[in-house]
């Protein structure tokens, strides 16, 4: 009996590993991206090479003065993406800032503008410079606060502001 079942289980292993197949490993290393503050990267840009890149690699191993300087160039761009002066070059993102900007700011305008109009209620009469003229002469002949405050600051007499 103990001799069937650890039989029986053998073969289940060894259907199971049968059926089952084998992903490829994928290469999840750190990606190539140039920096300008790292100059030698991990990896070069180009992992796979062609032949011809491949012979040229192997040149690359002699005398540099005899590659010309096309070769050194596509040497350069085998093991790097950019140069130098191509990542410091300035690129257009800041014109999408300022335009992203410029929208929303509209945009908050127009919402402004639309709670002005159909939000918010009239302003009430007393903002009206009529009715705080008429104000500031009822506030004048009941002599509101007349030692320091603002009646003392109208002459009487003569009817002005002093």
């Amino acid at each position: 009996m103990m001799y069937q079942r650890a039989l029986c289980i053998c073969c289940l292993c060894l259907l199971f590993h049968h059926c089952l197949e084998v992903s490829e490993q994928a290469d999840i290393s750190l990606p190539y991206f140039d920096r300008l503050d790292t100059p030698l990267p991990d990896r070069p840009y180009q992992d796979s090479l062609s032949a011809a890149e491949k012979s040229l690699k192997q040149k690359e191993k002699g005398p540099w003065t005899s590659l010309s300087n096309e070769e050194k160039l596509a040497l350069y761009r085998i093991m790097f993406k950019e140069t130098y002066a191509e990542m410091k070059r300035p690129t257009g993102e800041w014109k999408t800032v300022v335009a992203g900007i410029l929208f929303f700011m509209g945009a908050t305008g127009l919402v402004v503008l639309w709670q002005r109009y159909y939000v918010y209620p009239p302003h009430p009469p007393s903002f009206d410079e009529e009715w705080q003229a008429k104000q500031v002469k009822r506030m004048l002949d009941m002599r509101i606060n007349p030692v320091e405050g603002f009646s003392s600051k109208w002459d009487y007499e003569k009817g002005q502001w002093k």
